[in-house]
């Protein structure tokens, strides 16, 4: 069942997967104060129920995101874009432990490039692209996509990005690993399905730990490293989806994972 966590964004959950929709196309799906608080109660909801295992964030084509809306920030009202735990559009400063894909139809733009970075992977129909045009509204990017988009692509690809405001294909975002899946137009919300299926596959807190080590050990140095990736095999070792993942292996079946 399709609801409603604000009156610009929906949520619907099936088979362990939630989609978290932005809904607000006669404004380019613009973030303003009603999505932000509609993305972060979406994330809430997920964090906060065990039977949701991974997230899509998507939006109702032909745009994903535009970014900020344009017409709030001249109002004045820019910090209404965001929320105390989540940041721009309530997500992406938000701290979790649940994978979400992002699903890509058309241009993520300033701000939605920086939704699209915040999450964990990407699908992207093959006519999306994505960029931080801001430079050319005498504008800094200042969501995480100054930071984030070097880490995801080549220095000087994210260097030419944000200095020209040119955007990147999706093509070429794919190339070089901004895009996990790139698919026909129309069709990046069932691919997000079929990678989230897959993930779903898998057990839960597996998952979210082997997550979590990803973020947090890449970029340290390698004592820590081992350090998080023991605590998070300590972490699931003594869990009942353990067990179930050995017993399902041996029994040549499926697992029923529990997912706590």
């Amino acid at each position: 069942m399709v609801e409603n966590t604000s009156n610009s964004v929906t949520f619907e959950v099936t088979d362990h997967v939630a989609v978290i929709t932005i809904a607000r196309p006669e404004a380019r799906n613009a973030i303003n104060a009603d999505v932000a608080a509609g993305i972060e109660a979406a994330i809430d909801r997920v964090e906060s129920s065990d039977d949701i295992w991974v997230a899509i964030l998507t939006a109702v084509p032909p745009v994903f995101c535009a970014g900020a809306d344009l017409k709030e920030v001249a109002a004045g009202n820019a910090k209404k874009l965001a929320t105390a735990r989540g940041g721009f559009a309530g997500f992406v400063r938000r701290e979790r432990s649940k994978p979400v894909i992002a699903a890509v139809e058309g241009a993520a733009l300033a701000g939605g490039t920086e939704i699209v970075l915040a999450c964990d992977l990407v699908v992207a129909a093959s006519s999306s692209r994505f960029g931080l045009p801001e430079v050319s509204r005498g504008l800094v990017a200042e969501a995480g996509g100054l930071f984030r988009l070097g880490r995801k692509v080549p220095l000087n690809i994210a260097m030419q990005a944000a200095l020209t405001g040119k955007p990147i294909e999706a093509a070429v975002a794919e190339r070089f690993g901004l895009v996990n899946v790139l698919c026909d137009d129309g069709g990046a919300l069932e691919a997000a399905k079929g990678l989230a299926t897959q993930l779903c596959r898998n057990a839960p807190l597996a998952v979210r730990e082997s997550r979590k080590v990803i973020l947090e050990a890449t970029y340290s140095a390698d004592e820590f490293a081992w350090k998080r990736s023991s605590a998070a095999f300590a972490s699931v070792a003594a869990s009942a989806d353990v067990q179930e993942g050995v017993a399902a292996f041996i029994e040549k079946r499926e697992p029923l994972w529990q997912g706590k």
